[in-house]
């Protein structure tokens, strides 16, 4: 027969001191609560709109109101929306621009979901630069400005890129609080999603213009206990389905 008296056996055979071995129990069962305690993964698809015909000659539409998808603008949606459809997606956002619907309505009807429009993550005011044609509109002087320094640039009569990014960081910091562990889609614009995942980057605004965001692209954050965690960006391939675990 095994002595117990004082000496409490481990499976490697070595043993503890009994005070020891509480000590390891408690710390054992405090790790196991602390696991408990965690919160599943909050997931954001930060996805852009599709191809329009403004894109398509680089054109600065901006908040020009009825832009419309072109044919390929379209195309893309209905494909983000046969990409996305088995994700487990509980709430489908979009600006309130036509473009970014067009995009939002045929994955948020695959999902069986509706559309919540969300004027905080509206297009960038560009002031008396929108409709302009990029290749014009980089003849200006300014135009080095919103290149190098695009921190300190406001659009003439519009926003500054600082004002966008700290609007819209708002936003998605509210509806990834009122969605904590979920998977939500975001239906934005180009330079909106890319002061956002400069932000979640931990980018310094000035080099956003280093991030590359396509018409109908795909970027995926997951907010974690500790922080971000950018998974995707400006993709247009496919994704493995997440697997949401038990809260």
């Amino acid at each position: 027969m095994e002595r117990e008296i004082g000496l409490i056996e481990e499976k490697s055979g070595k043993t503890q001191e009994p005070e020891e071995a509480k000590d390891e129990g408690e710390n054992q069962a405090d790790d196991e609560r602390e696991k408990e305690k965690q919160p599943r993964p909050t997931y954001l698809f930060l996805i852009r709109h599709g191809e329009n015909d403004w894109t398509k000659r680089g054109a600065l539409a901006g908040r020009t109101p009825c832009v419309a998808l072109n044919e390929k603008g379209r195309e893309q949606a209905q494909q983000l929306a046969e990409r996305l459809k088995a994700q487990p997606i509980s709430a489908v956002y979009s600006s309130p621009l036509l473009r970014c619907l067009e995009t939002a309505q045929p994955l948020a009807g695959a999902l069986n979901l509706s559309v919540s429009i969300e004027p905080g993550i509206l297009e960038v005011d560009y002031g008396e630069w929108r409709g302009g044609e990029l290749k014009e509109l980089s003849k200006r002087p300014e135009w080095r400005l919103v290149q190098i320094f695009p921190g300190g640039f406001r659009f003439p009569g519009g926003e500054t890129l600082r004002e966008v990014q700290n609007r819209v960081i708002t936003t998605l910091e509210r509806i990834r609080t009122q969605h904590a562990g979920e998977v939500i889609a975001v239906v934005a614009h180009g330079d909106v999603l890319r002061t956002s995942l400069a932000y979640y980057l931990g980018t310094p605004l000035d080099l956003f213009q280093r991030i590359q965001i396509s018409t109908a692209s795909i970027s995926l954050v997951a907010f974690h206990r500790f922080g971000p965690s950018i998974l995707a960006m400006n993709d247009s391939g496919g994704f493995p389905v997440i697997k949401l675990e038990e809260a």
